[in-house]
């Protein structure tokens, strides 16, 4: 299933910040690696993605981090959530958590020109 990504990101505070089209608020922020916080709404459903001091978390420039065309891949299955960052089709970042987040069973990816 695909959603369509909203991204920014702020070079001054060295922030990323993307949120699915649609979807208001979230009911709980889970950090899922090393500074990687991952919203989720009211049915524990991922819809949002927080990066504070980005460059440096993602390994990546700033000006990287400035392009809108950004795709997310989420999978969860009972053990584990799997997360795939793409920027401008340059694999960014890949990882795999415990799903101890009671995220249910999901495999989407969130696409900024979706």
């Amino acid at each position: 299933m695909k959603k369509r990504l909203i991204s920014s990101y702020d070079e001054i505070n060295d922030t990323f910040v993307g949120k699915i089209d649609g979807e208001d608020g979230f009911c709980a922020d889970f950090d899922i690696s090393n500074g990687i916080f991952l919203g989720v709404n009211k049915n524990n459903c991922p819809n949002s993605i927080y990066v504070n001091n980005a460059s440096s978390v993602l390994n990546i420039s700033k000006q990287t981090l400035e392009n809108s065309n950004v795709k997310i891949n989420i999978r969860c299955d009972s053990d584990c959530l799997y997360f795939t960052m793409f920027i401008e089709n340059f694999h960014v970042c890949s990882l795999r958590c415990k799903n101890i987040f009671e995220i249910p069973l999901v495999n989407f990816e969130m696409d900024s020109n979706y």
